[in-house]
């Protein structure tokens, strides 16, 4: 079917989640657990559901003994190949409690942009989700150079998305939804819906998340909302804590309509 408002999400049969690494890293590590139970819950009606996560390199940094994201291309390579397997094992044990299983997905956008690994990519995902494994979604960061890397993590959400035919995207940070300008300025109105096509005149779009840890922000989400909605996907975008909630269908976060035309 195709989702054209949140009172569809519950009968969605594929949505793909994307959370950032300040919602399930450092001090808000314990936000896996609940984020687990809102996927569970859509997993148990039926929805196949694929978990797009960031947060390697920041769930490794400790490991290292890193204070501060590094910024050469090897530490952050050897920091995601350490943070990898923790999350996963984090989002496993979560997991647990339901009898579900994980199963880890590492892309790099030259993955996506080829079309034999894409076609290989788009095979092994059908397969994983018709045996009802929940797919965690990261990218290859060990392998990827600057010059394959998706940029963030939204954009690569958006081109799962787009990939295994998904009717939903969620994209989840620290903020419960895109304003007319930075949240924290005053005057700063939620944007409860965007129809198609809308470009957003007059709304300032900036950088949000937690400093240091995070590479996306709403400029990226929005980039990965068209991406996704112009692929027939609608798109919620909201805040971590609420995730339950949007996969509800209740009316919080901002909206973005499907193309019309698609699928």
């Amino acid at each position: 079917m195709t989702v054209r408002s949140r009172a569809d999400i519950a009968s969605a049969r594929r949505i793909v989640v994307k959370v950032g690494s300040s919602s399930i890293s450092g001090e808000n590590a314990g936000q896996i657990a609940p984020l687990v139970d809102a996927l569970a819950a859509a997993h148990a009606r039926g929805t196949e559901v694929v978990l797009v996560s960031s947060g390697a390199i920041a769930t490794g940094m400790p490991y290292l003994r890193l204070d501060s994201r590094p910024t050469d291309l090897a530490t952050q390579q050897a920091a995601a190949s350490v943070g990898q397997n923790l999350l996963v094992v984090r989002y496993q044990d979560a997991l647990d409690r339901f009898d579900i299983v994980a199963g880890q997905v590492l892309l790099t956008a030259s993955d996506l942009e080829n079309e034999t690994p894409r076609l290989n990519a788009q095979r092994a995902m059908d397969r994983l989700l018709a045996l009802r494994i929940l797919p965690i979604v990261n990218e290859n960061d060990t392998v990827a150079t600057h010059e394959i890397r998706f940029g963030d993590n939204d954009r690569l959400a958006a081109l799962v998305a787009e990939l295994i035919g998904a009717e939903l995207l969620v994209l989840l940070s620290d903020v419960d939804a895109l304003y007319t300008k930075p949240p924290h300025l005053e005057g700063a109105e939620r944007i409860a819906h965007v129809p198609h096509g809308d470009v957003l005149a007059g709304v300032e779009i900036g950088s949000v998340g937690r400093a240091g840890v995070g590479t996306g922000g709403a400029e990226t989400k929005v980039s990965a909302a068209r991406i996704a909605a112009d692929a027939g996907a609608a798109v919620l975008i909201t805040a971590t804590p609420l995730v339950a909630e949007a996969l509800a269908g209740a009316e919080i976060g901002t909206w973005f309509d499907p193309v019309s035309d698609a699928r």
